[in-house]
Order: C-alpha cells, then sequence, then structure tokens
C-alpha cells in the first residue's frame, strides 16, 4: 500500500513535471488580438479587481456575451494580483490545467481499481499497478495532447481549464458519494458541478456521464434499479438546464446565434457528423491545428454517408462489446455526449469545429483506447515492456507537437499566420491579421488582408468598418474609406455609430450636404442624444442654415447642459444669424 502510495505521488509530480516542460513557456507569451482584449487586457470590467462589486457585477451581467461568473472572476483576480503581465495570466492557465492532469490520474487509479480482483495477493497487486499505469498513461496524454495547446495557451480559454478542473472534482466527488452516500456527500457533488457550470456550460451533460460512470466501472446498476439512478440525477439535471438556458438567451441577446437562414439545419447536422470523425483522427494524428476552421457549408453526400456509415459502426461495434468490453460503450459514450452542446447543432460563430471543443469529451476516447489495448495485451509475454516504451513514445511525440503547437501562439502575428499556412479561405485569420496590422499602423498590409474577407463577404459589416478604418488613415485614400462606409451603412439595420462616423469624414472633405443627410439619420434613430443634435447642429451652421442650426444646439444643450462647446456655438450661430442680443448670452458664458 505505502509503496502505492508513493507511486502515485511520483506520477503525479511526473503529470505536472510533463504539462509544464511543455506549456511553460507560455509565460513569456503575449496578449493575443483574438478575444483576450473583450475577455481581459481592454476589459474596464476586469481591470476593477475583485471586490465585492465586481463580483456581484460578474453573477448580474454578461461578460464577453457569455455568463460564466467564476471565470469571469479568475480574471479579476488575475488582473488584481499581475496587471497587464499576460505570463502571469498564462502562468494560472497552466496551473489549473496541470492540477487538473493530477486529479484526473487520482480519479481514475481509484475509480477503476476492481473491488472484486483475484484473491491471490499477488495477482491483486499487479491488477492494480497496471490500473494505475493506465490511469497514469490517460492522464498524460490529456496534459499534453496537442488539442489542448488551444485550452491552456489562450488567455481566453481560462473557462476550460477552470471548467475542467471543477469537472474532474465533482467526479471525485461523486466517486465517495458513491462509496458511502448521504445528502453531505451529495451536496458536494451539487455544489462543485454548480461551480463548473459557472466556468463554462459546457458541462450540462455531466450528469449523463455519471449514469455511464454507474455503468462502468462503478457497477451501480446491478445494485439498483435503474430508475433509482436517474431520480438521484435529478437536481444535476435541473442545473444542467438552467445554465443550457442561462447560455441560450444571453448568446442570443449577445452575439446572436447564427440562423438557420444562414447555417441550414441540414448543413449543421452533415458537418456534425464529420466532425465528431475529424476529432478522432486530429486526436491520432494531431497535425495543421489551427485557432480557427471555416465552416464548409453543404458538405459532399458520399462524405456525409461515409461519415454516418462509420459513426453508426463504431456505436454498434461498442454496443455488441458491451458486456465483455464496458469500458468501450461508457469511453464512446462519453465522448459523443459531451461533445454534444459543442457539435455546432446550435450554432454560435462560424466554426466547423474547435480544438478547444475537445479537451473533455476526448478523456472518453482516451479511456476506452487506453483500456482496449490493455486488454488486447494480456496474453502478450513480453507486454510490460512493449506497452511502457509504446507509451513513452506516444507521450513524447505527443509532448513536442504540444510543444511546437504552443509556439505558434505566443504573439497575434504569430499565431494568424501559422493560421493561414495550415487552412484555407480563413476569414477569421485574415480579418486577425488586418487588425493587427492596422493597429500597428501598418496600412498597406492591414487593407491587403481586410480586402481579401470584404472581396468574400461583402455584407460583412465589422470586416467593412475594419477596411474603412484603415482606410481612412492611409494617406490619399479617404475616399475609398468614405465608399466603405457607406456600404457599410448599407446592410442590414441601421447603425448611429457607422453613419456618424460616416458624416464625420464627408464633413471634413466638405461634402456637407451629404453629412448633414447621415446626420439627420442619426438625430431620428437617437432623438434623446446630445451628440446626435450637436453634430447635427455643425454641419447645419457650415452650410449656413442657421436657424435649423440654433434648434439643435439648444436640443444638445437641453439634453446635456454642459456639453463641451454646444454653448459657445450656439452663441456663434445666433450672432451669425443676427440675434446679437441672445448670442451675447451664451458667449459671456465663455
Amino acid at each position: 500500500m505505502r509503496a502505492q502510495l508513493v507511486l502515485k505521488f511520483a506520477i503525479c509530480a511526473g503529470l505536472i513535471a510533463i504539462t509544464w516542460a511543455v506549456f511553460g513557456q507560455t509565460v513569456g507569451h503575449e496578449f493575443v488580438n483574438f478575444d483576450d482584449p473583450n475577455y481581459v487586457s481592454e476589459n474596464p470590467q476586469i481591470h476593477a479587481g475583485l471586490n465585492w462589486q465586481s463580483i456581484v457585477w460578474a453573477f448580474t451581467h454578461v461578460h464577453s456575451h457569455n455568463w460564466h461568473p467564476l471565470t469571469t472572476m479568475s480574471h479579476m483576480l488575475d488582473w488584481q494580483l499581475f496587471g497587464a503581465k499576460p505570463g502571469a495570466h498564462h502562468f494560472v492557465n497552466v496551473l489549473l490545467h496541470s492540477a487538473t492532469a493530477a486529479l484526473l490520474f487520482l480519479l481514475l487509479a481509484q475509480l477503476t481499481r476492481s473491488p472484486s480482483s483475484p484473491q491471490n495477493e499477488s495477482v491483486r497487486l499487479a491488477d492494480r499497478t497496471g490500473t494505475i499505469w493506465s490511469s497514469a498513461f490517460v492522464a498524460a496524454v490529456f496534459a499534453i495532447h496537442p488539442l489542448h495547446v488551444e485550452s491552456v495557451a489562450w488567455i481566453s480559454e481560462r473557462k476550460d481549464v477552470l471548467s475542467g478542473l471543477f469537472f474532474v472534482l465533482t467526479l471525485l466527488a461523486y466517486l465517495y458519494y458513491t462509496r458511502k452516500p448521504n445528502i453531505g456527500r451529495y451536496l458536494t457533488v451539487s455544489i462543485l458541478f454548480a461551480c463548473g457550470l459557472m466556468a463554462k456550460p459546457m458541462l450540462v451533460t455531466l450528469p449523463i456521464v455519471l449514469l455511464l460512470l454507474d455503468y462502468w466501472p462503478l457497477e451501480r446498476f446491478s445494485g439498483s434499479s435503474a430508475a433509482r439512478l436517474l431520480v438521484e440525477k435529478i437536481p444535476l439535471g435541473v442545473l444542467s438546464i438552467a445554465s443550457a438556458a442561462a447560455t441560450l438567451i444571453v448568446q442570443n441577446t449577445g452575439i446572436g446565434l447564427v440562423r438557420l437562414e444562414v447555417l441550414p439545419l441540414s448543413w449543421r447536422i452533415t458537418n456534425a457528423l464529420v466532425a465528431c470523425l475529424v476529432y478522432i483522427w486530429q486526436m491520432i494524428w494531431p497535425a495543421n491545428l489551427a485557432v480557427a476552421y471555416h465552416h464548409p457549408g453543404k458538405l459532399p453526400v458520399w462524405q456525409v454517408a461515409g461519415a454516418a456509415a462509420l459513426l453508426i459502426a463504431i456505436t454498434l461495434g461498442v454496443f455488441a462489446l458491451r458486456k465483455r468490453n464496458p469500458y468501450l460503450v461508457v469511453g464512446w459514450g462519453w465522448y459523443l455526449i459531451m461533445l454534444l452542446p459543442v457539435i455546432g447543432l446550435v450554432q454560435v460563430g462560424g466554426q466547423a469545429h474547435a480544438d478547444r471543443y475537445t479537451y473533455l469529451p476526448q478523456i472518453g476516447l482516451y479511456i476506452a483506447a487506453t483500456w482496449g489495448i490493455v486488454d488486447l495485451a494480456r496474453s502478450w509475454r513480453y507486454r510490460g515492456p512493449v506497452l511502457g516504451t509504446a507509451a513513452a513514445i506516444i507521450i513524447s511525440a505527443l509532448a513536442l507537437r504540444a510543444a511546437g503547437q504552443t509556439w505558434y501562439w505566443h504573439d497575434s502575428e504569430r499565431l494568424w499566420r501559422h493560421t493561414l499556412a495550415v487552412t484555407t479561405k480563413n476569414d477569421v485569420a485574415h480579418l486577425g491579421l488586418g487588425q493587427l496590422f492596422s493597429d500597428q499602423k501598418r496600412l498597406d498590409e492591414a487593407i491587403t488582408e481586410l480586402q481579401i474577407v470584404v472581396a468574400r463577404h461583402p455584407n460583412d459589416v465589422d470586416a467593412r468598418l475594419k477596411l474603412a478604418d484603415a482606410l481612412s488613415e492611409k494617406k490619399g485614400r479617404m475616399n475609398d474609406a468614405i465608399a466603405q462606409y457607406e456600404a457599410a451603412a448599407k446592410i442590414g439595420d441601421p447603425n448611429p455609430d457607422v453613419e456618424t462616423t460616416l458624416a464625420n469624414l464627408l464633413l471634413e472633405q466638405g461634402r456637407i450636404e451629404e453629412a448633414i443627410r447621415y446626420y439627420r439619420d442619426v438625430v431620428r434613430l437617437q432623438p434623446s442624444s446630445a451628440l446626435a443634435h450637436y453634430n447635427l447642429a455643425v454641419g447645419l451652421h457650415r452650410d449656413k442654415q442657421l436657424s435649423e442650426a440654433i434648434l439643435h444646439y439648444k436640443a444638445a444643450l437641453q439634453i446635456d447642459p454642459n456639453y463641451p462647446d454646444a454653448d459657445d456655438f450656439l452663441g456663434q450661430a445666433l450672432l451669425e444669424n443676427g440675434q446679437e442680443d441672445e448670442a451675447k448670452i451664451h458667449l459671456d458664458n465663455h
């Protein structure tokens, strides 16, 4: 027993060591311009730090189009402790991930140890030692798989590593609950599960995962009725439903779920079928990984049919082997069920799939594959050395590949250039690179990148606005910038901010009548805005429409008596209009 405790301690230390060997480089990485500004680096709510007011805000407000208060508070605490030092934020991500890997090992080692081992003490000890090493291998693959680079090396994906930690803690708490069920242990499971949901709602399928574990390795179905086990999960199911509902509401009122007119349900279903297999292939051969993969739209019939046939075949196969190899049906079910919330049936964003979505689901595949190979090798003469050597080679190869993938996350330019190198027609990468170049005043490069996106997606307002901004800063391209703003203003619902920017540029170019037309539209859209009335007044003033300009200066001051320059400009307009007595009142105020 003592020897096994020492072995477990050594394995935990080894897991932490290889995790830091792969991801430790991130302490020298920067923020990237993909979500990090909204999540952390340019978010004033995060910069306020952690206090009672910010805690209340985290629970009552949406953060970056999501409701995940624990993740929000973790970013607040990081900023309070470390400020704008990205390396420290990365350090916390790696710390959480390494802790999860060690806890996953301890969970599996406890969860899968067989109480019904043979009576022979040496055989029992060998079985338990084998289980420990199988658990260690699964945890090691989880710790350093290249598909998990995105979750660990991206500061904005704190929600992945934080929810992953609570996921494993919930499973550990559930394991101890099943050994001695009582209300206190069940409450512990519920609280940890709620914390996981408040870190990332991806955990909504966890109650079903618990039922799978009841089947194997806990074998609770043999001693309890299925109905009793289902009833036991009802409180956890209520938490899942509440979290899922909150997520749908928040995302639909925030960035908005992708409409069925844009991505029809048939396209989503076919892409989901293919994505399930893509993730498996990437698990086996993690090459050409990228931060974004363009949604393919309508897929060829042969590809969809092949994917569906293969998925059905695997499912039937593991079901047929459920009695002899129950871990296969549990691992496969774990993978499919945990992947369901992010498989794209409810689509947020335009991605076909994403590396970060595999963070927890693929643990099921690791378990199924590892236990299956160990079972197949039971009759091998040199099983131990062969499996040990194979495991060492696999872990070393994955670690090297993951370290290389992590290197690409050093900064925004390196990340986006790599993404463009390994993918095609990647508009997210062109947009990110264009925004980066624009921020760095590398305007020619920015314009080139952004023009690619606009050419492919002429109705993309965001891309047109970014292109217009870059053109407006480029000498001699103001008319081109105005053309892009005008095109953006015609797409979708009227946007007062876009029309105001456009009107300001037209006014600077001396195109006063056109500017006034847009200013009028903004006033119509925002009649209670002092800025809208002031801008229209300035345009009318420039056009010598003094009577109407005076009315709008007064409207701006009525809304905001201290509006900058409005009082002075009103006085000047009154003076020019021959209303000298009234003009003196306003001019004397300065």
